[in-house]
């Protein structure tokens, strides 16, 4: 039972960050497509993730709070490594929090400001975890070549975040900005695709034994599925945004669904290329977990916290759900 608690807290913990990248990540997405949208689209924009944003990071909060309690040591190396990008984050989550209330009650020479604040803070909370993904797969390794990779994940993150805002348009809006979404999607699915091939071909360069998990035999029979689903799921997603761009008839659905699946395969793949480390090659998840009678009290807050987070969420989900309405604070 001692060894299986990391696994059990490892589980949590990737639980919680998946669904904080899918769920946060529409939202953050919604607020970098906002410079292609009119103040009247900004609004119905906006009004769509009101009820759902500030629950989103949520998740965030949890993983983050996971890995503290659970891997101390782990949380000591990767916070460290990814001090500065981790400010940057907070920054621009922090700005676009202060930014989504102020647009509301500003005087409307004001308003365009806080709009581009909340843009900008959707940019660089966005591109800072981007960044912080690139930086984690090369194991934190210094130099210009390891910049530059991140960089570029942080770009392609943009990328996806707003493929998944898009989606998420598609299924919150109707007529002219629907059919913007729908072109935003289109775009950006080619950038995300961008994104996951880099990371693919990245991961198994950075260890021959990640790069052995996947290739070697028999263990290629069991991993080629994930990426053979991923291009499938690209595929079919990319073939119902054209449709729909055409004018044909497509279930609003598809494309968040798509979108989010993406999400999904490349996380679990992401996923086995780590495990069981938390810092490649250097930090396991029994080096840098907790001790065993910390982790079982732990299980108990934890068990506690994350039925309730799961339960108020799909509540509000099942309450704010339909088409967006504009956005009031009387």
């Amino acid at each position: 039972m001692d060894d299986a608690l990391p696994l059990i807290f490892l589980f949590l913990m990737g639980l919680a960050v998946l669904i904080y990248v899918v769920l946060d990540g529409y939202d953050l997405g919604v607020g970098i497509l906002l410079s292609g949208a009119d103040d009247a689209q900004k609004d119905r924009m906006v009004a769509s993730i009101g009820p759902f944003w500030d629950a989103n990071e949520t998740w965030l909060v949890l993983g983050v709070g996971i890995l503290l309690i659970a891997f101390p040591k782990a949380h000591g190396v990767i916070l460290t490594s990814l001090y500065l990008p981790v400010a940057l984050m907070l920054v621009g989550l922090i700005l676009r929090g202060v930014a989504f209330d102020f647009r509301v009650k500003a005087h409307a020479k004001y308003k365009a400001a806080w709009n581009r604040a909340f843009l900008g803070g959707s940019l660089l909370a966005t591109w800072a975890q981007g960044y912080m993904i690139g930086d984690y797969i090369l194991g934190f390794e210094p130099g210009w070549i390891a910049f530059g990779f991140a960089a570029f994940i942080g770009c392609c993150l943009i990328a996806g975040y707003a493929l998944l805002g898009a989606a998420w348009l598609i299924l919150k809006t109707e007529e002219g900005l629907h059919a913007k979404a729908v072109r935003w999607a289109h775009r950006a699915l080619w950038m995300t695709g961008a994104g996951v091939a880099a990371v693919s071909i990245a991961t198994p360069l950075v260890s021959q034994r990640i790069f052995d998990k996947w290739f070697s035999l028999p263990e290629l029979f069991w991993t080629a599925p994930v990426p053979i689903a991923a291009a499938a799921l690209w595929l079919w997603t990319e073939r119902t945004l054209a449709r729909m761009q055409r004018g044909d008839a497509a279930a609003h659905w598809k494309p968040f669904a798509g979108a989010a699946g993406l999400f999904v395969l490349s996380f679990l793949g992401l996923a086995y290329s780590m495990f069981p480390y938390l810092v490649v090659d250097r930090l396991d998840i029994w080096q840098a977990a907790s001790s065993p009678e910390a982790l079982a009290v732990i299980l108990i807050g934890v068990g506690i916290t994350l039925p309730a987070i799961l339960v108020y969420t799909v509540y509000s989900y099942k309450v704010f759900w339909g088409r967006a309405e504009d956005l009031h604070y009387d």
